[in-house]
């Protein structure tokens, strides 16, 4: 052999006792990087190896199983927003009721749900979300169909106590089926990307329902019980989740949710007055449908919700609940104060505004303090909000309404006051909020100084 082919091929060299080898070590060998003769060769070669999983911040949310809760929740939802509308009508214009009797119909259904929250989100726990889900929207399904046989205010709250039944069991299951596929850090983005699914169905469904109300009331019941058969029907293959084979005694309430809960309560009030009176309010100032009115306020938390997924975890829950709480309170106040057509399209921007950060700011809170084995009892303890917010908050602006010979503007103002009164709550709680109140379960750790058992 030449010169040149020995200089192009040098002999192999083995490392002295002064050399340190210049292969990496098994723990650190980069990914699709091999050596040969052991590790002990200079050169390197590069394997056809699979490539690494990506970590938590480059992997997509939106897995298959994700896609199954959002599709789920979007038939639940819908389902829901549609008789956001027509359920005031329906009161007022087939059973003949007034401002009391609407807050009643519309609120009833919270009660039960409120009862049972916390006990479904237990049985979360212990037997998975997917049964919560499955057995929350078959429920959901048949109390529709019986809004059919309510000719009167009292059977209609029996069908909506049934539908506050169900509805306790599927929030539970799908949203804490969102936080089961989700890594820590990264809570508000599956919070914000479930409800996308959420207010999509919100969006969706009222334009829905005031279209099927024109041809009677039975159709409009039939189609919504459908919806939820179809979520349903989507439910079983919803992931059981994380389980605990027994739950240790704990309070009906779970701890770390109550003062997140007790200012989402306040803050959804501006939302339940608008959804609940402003199709009255609108019908009395010459507007005739507010399908649009909910379809653009929907949209903006939707795209909101889309593009700023991130948004809930990179301001804090804080900052995001400030926000979403200032959005709010200006929004029905408008409505309030202005009182005129424009005043309720542009109050539905601000509401958008402030609602598309509230749940996932004050959600992140929760989650992040509640110990990962009752997870479902907080989701269970937080979502009581929903329901004390349309129980308590669409029976206490009737009672306001009903008070003020039936001015409407007056339940909006009394709407707009208790969501400042989320802000003062938020201020008072705000070291408290968030924060784990009990360690997470670790290793046992031995001090270096204890002695060693090693023979």
């Amino acid at each position: 052999m030449g010169r040149a082919s020995r200089a192009a091929h040098p002999p192999a060299r083995h490392p002295t006792t002064h050399e340190a080898p210049t292969s990496f070590p098994a723990a650190t060998q980069p990914s699709g990087v091999c050596g040969r003769n052991g590790g002990r060769q200079g050169s390197v070669v590069i394997c056809d190896v699979p490539p690494q999983p990506l970590d938590d911040d480059e992997r997509s949310l939106l897995s298959p199983q994700f896609a199954v809760v959002m599709l789920a929740s979007f038939a639940y939802f819908t389902a829901m927003g549609a008789l956001l509308p027509t359920v005031p009508r329906f009161v007022e214009h087939e059973l003949g009721g007034g401002g009391f009797q609407v807050g009643i119909g519309v609120g009833a259904f919270a009660v039960s749900a409120a009862i049972l929250r916390p006990w479904v989100g237990r049985i979360g726990d212990t037997r998975g979300r997917r049964v919560l889900a499955v057995c929350g929207t078959a429920v959901v399904a048949v109390s529709i169909l019986a809004y059919s046989l309510a000719t009167s205010l009292w059977l209609l709250v029996l069908a909506r106590l049934l539908t506050g039944a169900g509805e306790a069991a599927v929030f539970v299951g799908v949203a804490t089926a969102a936080q089961d596929l989700a890594p820590d850090h990264r809570r508000g983005e599956a919070a914000s990307y479930f409800s996308v699914a959420l207010y999509g169905g919100l969006a969706v469904g009222p334009p829905v329902g005031e279209a099927l109300v024109t041809h009677g009331y039975h159709l409009l019941w039939l189609v919504l019980s459908g919806c939820a058969a179809l979520a349903c029907v989507a439910s079983f293959w919803i992931p059981k989740g994380k389980t605990v084979e027994t739950v240790a005694d704990r309070p009906f309430l779970q701890p770390d949710a109550l003062g997140p809960g007790v200012i989402l309560m306040l803050g959804l009030i501006p939302f339940t007055a608008f959804a609940s009176f402003v199709p009255l309010y609108a019908s009395d100032i010459g507007l005739g449908s507010v399908g649009a009115v909910f379809g653009v306020y929907a949209g903006l938390v939707l795209i909101i919700r889309i593009v700023g997924a991130r948004l809930p975890d990179r301001l804090g829950w804080q900052r995001g609940s400030t926000l979403a709480l200032c959005g709010v309170t200006v929004g029905i106040l408008l409505v309030a104060l202005w009182g005129s057509i424009a005043s309720i399209w542009v109050a539905a921007i601000a509401l958008g505004l402030g609602m598309s950060l509230m749940y996932p700011s004050l959600f992140t809170a929760v989650m992040g303090a509640a110990p990962e084995e009752e997870r479902s009892h907080a989701v269970g303890t937080f979502s009581v909000s929903f329901d004390l917010s349309q129980g308590f908050g669409a029976t206490f602006i009737g009672v306001v309404i009903s008070l003020t010979s039936g001015n409407k503007r007056a339940g909006f103002a009394a709407a707009g006051a208790l969501a400042f009164g989320g802000l003062v709550v938020q201020y008072l709680l705000r070291d408290r909020i968030g924060q784990r109140r009990r360690p997470a379960l670790t290793p046992v750790e031995i001090p270096q100084d204890a002695p060693s058992t090693a023979a």
